[in-house]
């Protein structure tokens, strides 16, 4: 991946390992946008958005240029730390995989970004400036961090990381056909053991950098 043409930088990351936060960090260290799923989702929830729709947009000169715009003030939607609400009983459609990925195809074509989680690694894999990173971390730190993050109990935080990596890996294996733990699928893995949350955004911006040349 390189700096010097427009260029988008997906992440994926464990509950609770940080990575939210070091993707929106990344976002502002090299001054592009930031999108994560609770974008993606209030998008189609405010302009009840279908792939049809999506492709009438893309065919009108000004039409996906104007719906660009308008995702903007939707880009700071869910709070700074990792949730694990989305274990709740959300069903994901086949429907909802496509626009979400015409989505995600229709941001990347006009602007440099970062893109937090949902499918857009895979979604992307064929993006010609195109970074994948997988941030990870111990169990151990995981569960710590959302019991301070959540004022959850251990036990909690434990049934909390097992329900949303259940989740996140049978939504990836069922509309990706891969394994989001498949490093294969990564230009860049992370493990957060013993690092802060900058010290991985200075990892990242490194490898840019080193690209970049």
């Amino acid at each position: 991946m390189t700096r010097d043409e427009q260029f988008v930088i997906t992440i994926n990351r464990e509950l609770g390992s940080g990575g939210r936060t070091v993707g929106k960090r990344l976002a502002e260290r090299l001054d592009v946008k930031f999108y994560d799923k609770a974008v993606l989702k209030a998008l189609k929830e405010k302009f009840h958005l279908t792939t049809e729709e999506i492709e009438k947009l893309k065919g009108k000169k000004e039409g996906w240029a104007e719906f660009q715009r308008r995702v903007v003030p939707f880009a700071e939607v869910e709070p700074d730390f990792d949730g694990y609400k989305e274990a709740s009983n959300i069903i994901t459609t086949e429907e909802v995989f496509k626009v979400e990925t015409e989505i995600i195809k229709g941001i990347t074509s006009g602007e440099s970004c970062v893109i937090l989680g949902r499918s857009a690694f895979y979604v992307l894999k064929d993006h010609p400036n195109h970074l994948s990173v997988l941030i990870q971390a111990p169990m151990e730190q995981r569960i710590e961090r959302i019991m301070s993050r959540q004022k959850l109990s251990r036990e909690d935080a434990i049934d909390a990381i097992k329900k949303v990596d259940e989740r996140r890996e049978t939504y990836v294996k069922t509309f990706c056909k891969t394994s989001r733990y498949d490093t294969r699928n990564y230009d860049l893995v992370i493990s957060m053991e013993h690092l802060k949350e900058e010290d991985a955004v200075d990892i990242i911006m490194d490898y840019v950098y080193r690209q970049s040349k």
